[in-house]
């Protein structure tokens, strides 16, 4: 099970930084482009939802790796989650269903880092 958890955190931790890392460092209308949604909100609110992103990659794998504060692990994986339910609702909002087949996997993935920690 814990080989099994490493490789989603992993994973996970991936996909969130390289997300969490674009919104970051690109301009708004450079994100629109490639993300629909991005015309919804501010550049400070889409930074804010790079900034969370990275710092879920970061806490997928830092506390478990070094060993302190452990328990800060399974609190980011459901924070990641948190993050994909609400990306979730922007996108039923507008009506884009393959964007929420990807949210819905990345929940359910965050979800078992965050049980198989806790436990």
């Amino acid at each position: 099970m814990n080989i099994a958890l490493w490789i989603v955190q992993g994973l996970l931790a991936v996909v969130f930084l390289m997300a969490g890392g674009i919104k970051l460092i690109q301009p708004k209308e450079k994100l629109v482009e490639k993300m629909a949604w991005a015309s919804d909100f501010s550049p400070g609110v889409i930074k804010l939802i790079g900034a969370v992103e990275v710092l879920g990659a970061i806490g997928l794998i830092l506390p478990q790796v070094t060993g302190i504060l452990p328990w800060l692990t399974p609190l980011a994986a459901l924070g990641v989650a948190l993050t994909m339910v609400a990306a979730m609702v922007v996108h039923l909002r507008r009506n884009e269903a393959k964007e929420v087949v990807i949210n819905l996997v990345l929940l359910v993935l965050a979800l078992f880092v965050a049980y198989g920690r806790f436990i």
